[in-house]
């Protein structure tokens, strides 16, 4: 029996078994198809060390070459679909450039409004309400920094923040 003659009779005898454990280990009719065709061309390179088609040796080894196929298969579909679903999830992360564009409109708004307020505030309580209100500087450092009292930099701070909310619901009254 030629090398052709036994791979047509093992395509024959082994072809719907395989696809059988093919589909089992992948529920997918065109990947269960991919993996016979896989396990054949597998055994193709090794068809000179296999002896009758019938016999229990060679489906064992027709067996083993469909599992291991079938298996590899399976573990690529899994880490294929750990990045797409990485990917998906990054993608699902990325904000929506009509949000950002409407947050960056409310942000500059907001900006032009404090600036104007600020612009009512002498220096000194200016440069407390940014130190304080921005960068978070406490109001002790402030007071060493501009000579004052740490009770005094807290009051002048409470006292531009209540001029500022007055100055802004004076410009919201109709």
């Amino acid at each position: 029996m030629t090398d052709r003659e036994k791979l047509a009779e093992l395509y024959r005898i082994y072809e719907k078994p395989l696809y059988r454990i093919a589909y089992a280990v992948l529920h997918d009719h065109s990947q269960a198809e991919d993996a016979v065709s896989e396990a054949f061309c597998r055994v193709m390179r090794h068809i000179g060390k296999i002896g009758d088609p019938a016999s229990p040796q060679t489906k064992q080894y027709m067996v083993k070459t469909i599992r291991s196929t079938s298996f590899s298969q399976y573990r690529y579909n899994r880490r294929h679909a750990e990045r797409t679903q990485v990917l998906d999830e990054h993608h699902a992360e990325l904000p929506d450039p009509h949000d950002m564009l409407h947050q960056r409109i409310e942000r500059q708004s907001l900006l032009e409004t404090l600036t104007s307020m600020l612009g009512i505030l002498n220096e000194t309580d200016r440069q407390i309400v940014v130190w304080h209100g921005r960068d978070g500087i406490p109001f002790a450092q402030i007071g060493e920094h501009l000579h004052l009292s740490e009770a005094a930099v807290r009051k002048r701070y409470e006292r531009a923040r209540k001029r500022m909310k007055s100055e802004i619901e004076k410009g919201e009254e109709p």
